[in-house]
């Protein structure tokens, strides 16, 4: 029988024309389902994943299932799930646990049930996988050769829990590769967090102070957009050498109490919680609207909001409008939850090509070296960047040149 726990089967129709559609756009994962076709690199080996349940992520799924992987999957986000695609996933034999709009006490049930199949390989997104089994599930982590972390948020937990010591297995910093940061981060998120923000509200951005907490790549990325849109920008940090970076690159740089009264559309991106508390929310001007594009909901603070609004209403779909108590209204697009996945349909779909394509070989990775690697944070290698960065290029038709054996010569001796 099937092991699944979904809303509905009947969905699945749906969710295979959304899968069809990204593998159209997604060379790198196509490709690599060609090969796997014939390789068979994960043969009878469990893997565990928790990433957005949505079209690309299942692609990835598939593919790791056809190179003869035994998939578990989840959702790492309850509004970013999509049932259709979990739907399709589930009748093409994959153990699926994801609904949209689970509760706390559900997802945690999904994310047990993902990881009761005792994989040997983690993908991860935010580190609830590793978390679920250090803290409630020790006797799994033996037989975990190792895994991979898809996020900037994962990856800080991960390191500090390798600081403490408690780390049981090596983790793959997927986030900190070139080909992931680099483009996912900025392109993907700038790309998806305005295509979310202007679908959610049908708002111009043209003419508005758009104010984005934290100058990561992510911060990067919402920022150029932004601006692009034609928005002036205001950047709020605590990093002093992003701060200029900021400010070199053309935007307003001061606090969020400076900049609160100003903004009229926030978007966090740090990692971090209350980074818009109740204290900048009563500053802000009527009709703010107020996004987060962090991994958790804990950007901005809901609690205080629940606590001390005087009225909440639905203003549209995905948006809950707040009274406060001096009368005015501010906006909250998708609960404070990453607006543009919970909100919208997440990273373009050749973005996310290059980020699970990092992904798929750092599994490999893990696969083929977690005899002897330590239990640690480990670095995607620059052989992966370079693989993925040059398939990337070739299916864009694109030749780059070479270092001649002079060049090379050249630029390794110290006496020229």
């Amino acid at each position: 029988m099937q092991d699944y726990d979904i809303r509905d089967l009947s969905l699945a129709p749906g969710g295979h024309r959304k899968i069809e559609w990204v593998r159209h756009h997604m060379p790198l994962l196509y490709g690599y389902e060609q090969e796997f076709r014939e390789t068979k690199p994960f043969e009878g080996i469990k893997i565990a994943l928790s990433v957005h349940l949505e079209a690309k992520t299942a692609y990835l799924c598939k593919v790791l299932a056809m190179g003869g992987a035994e998939m578990s999957v989840t959702g790492s986000n309850v509004l970013s799930t999509q049932d259709d695609v979990a739907a399709a996933l589930a009748e093409d034999g994959l153990r699926v646990f994801a609904y949209h709009g689970a509760t706390e006490e559900e997802y945690s049930a999904h994310i047990r049930k993902t990881l009761e199949n005792g994989p040997q390989i983690i993908i991860d997104d935010g580190g609830d996988l590793v978390s679920m089994i250090h803290r409630e599930m020790p006797e799994l982590a033996e037989s975990v050769w190792g895994g991979c972390e898809e996020t900037t948020t994962g990856v800080i937990r991960l390191k500090a829990m390798e600081r403490e010591g408690v780390l049981k297995f090596p983790m793959v910093a997927v986030n900190d590769a070139k080909c992931k940061h680099l483009f996912d981060n900025r392109y993907g998120t700038g790309q998806s967090v305005w295509d979310s923000i202007m679908h959610n509200t049908n708002l111009i951005v043209a003419s508005k102070t758009v104010v984005v907490a934290g100058y990561g790549w992510c911060g990067r990325g919402i920022a150029m957009r932004a601006s692009a849109l034609g928005a002036s920008v205001i950047v709020t940090e605590i990093d002093p050498v992003k701060a200029i970076e900021a400010r070199m690159d053309g935007y307003e740089v001061m606090t969020m109490a400076e900049a609160a009264p100003r903004g009229d559309i926030f978007v966090t991106a740090t990692g971090c919680e209350h980074i818009i508390t109740g204290e900048h929310m009563q500053l802000m001007k009527e009709q703010a609207i107020l996004s987060n594009a962090g991994h958790f909901n804990v950007e901005v603070d809901m609690a205080w909001l629940e606590e001390h609004a005087l009225e909440k209403k639905e203003a549209r779909e995905n948006i809950m409008a707040y009274r406060l108590p001096d009368g005015k209204w501010i906006n909250v697009i998708a609960e404070g939850r990453l607006v543009n996945i919970a909100a919208s349909n997440g990273h373009p779909a050749e973005i996310m090509d290059m980020s699970f394509a990092v992904q798929l070989l750092s599994a490999l990775y893990i696969k083929e070296h977690h005899e002897t690697l330590p239990p640690e944070v480990i670095n995607v290698t620059d052989e992966i960047d370079d693989v993925i960065a040059r398939r990337k290029l070739a299916a864009w038709g694109i030749t780059i040149d070479h270092l001649t054996e002079e060049q090379e010569k050249y630029l390794s001796s110290w006496n020229v």
